[in-house]
């Protein structure tokens, strides 16, 4: 079944609400491609029917923006969960093990649903409802993407509190990623504490 990622304006839930599914929960995490911090996921079940134009994938949304919908978003839900990987775990298991045990986390502290919309390729290994792995799920699908806002806001928030432990390296501004700054920081001062030295950018150190 293939789905336009146009709009959210009719979102991916209006077909699997259609279908006989009530409690839909949408996953997404955010960290993922960060070189620096924990991993966070958010999950969210909306009411069947739920719309909201202004929810998207958080990476086309502004800080501000995220952050006066993180507080809808709470509001709104059915039911809603925020988990994260430590840095300690994404190191000992590797990034995409940390992922699925911080899925695992969430889906934990949520008491029911019928279907799990997943955001990329790959579903959730050992999981024993429905699912289904959305490809650019963010932007098909309104639950996943306010998951993806959850999370987004939950790690930002983080990051600008290790940003005043670890000035130097301007965590409050790329929040963990390899921008040009932050590389550039790396060789400056080595990496921190909360850098992930299992990566391929840091066999150098």
């Amino acid at each position: 079944m293939l789905f336009s990622k146009s709009s959210l304006l009719e979102p991916l839930e209006e077909f699997y609400w259609k279908s006989g599914f009530q409690r839909i929960a949408g996953i997404d995490e955010a960290g993922r491609g960060a070189i620096a911090g924990p991993l966070y996921v958010g999950l969210v079940i909306f009411p069947k029917g739920y719309k909201n134009p202004q929810i998207k994938d958080s990476k086309l949304l502004s800080s501000l923006q995220r952050d006066r919908l993180f507080e809808t978003i709470c509001k709104d839900a059915l039911d809603f969960a925020i988990s994260f990987a430590t840095l300690e775990e994404i190191q000992e298991l590797g990034i995409l093990k940390a992922l699925f045990l911080a899925m695992k986390r969430c889906i934990s502290q949520i008491s029911s649903f019928d279907l799990l919309l997943v955001d990329g390729p790959l579903n959730l290994p050992d999981y024993r409802g429905i699912q289904k792995a959305i490809v650019k799920g963010d932007q098909l699908s309104i639950s996943i993407a306010a998951g993806s806002i959850l999370a987004k806001v939950s790690r930002d928030r983080e990051m600008e509190k290790w940003a005043e432990e670890f000035p130097e390296y301007g965590f409050a501004k790329h929040k963990g990623y390899a921008t040009k700054e932050h590389l550039e920081a790396l060789k400056k001062y080595g990496p921190s504490p909360i850098h992930r030295l299992n990566f391929r950018c840091f066999r150098v150190w």
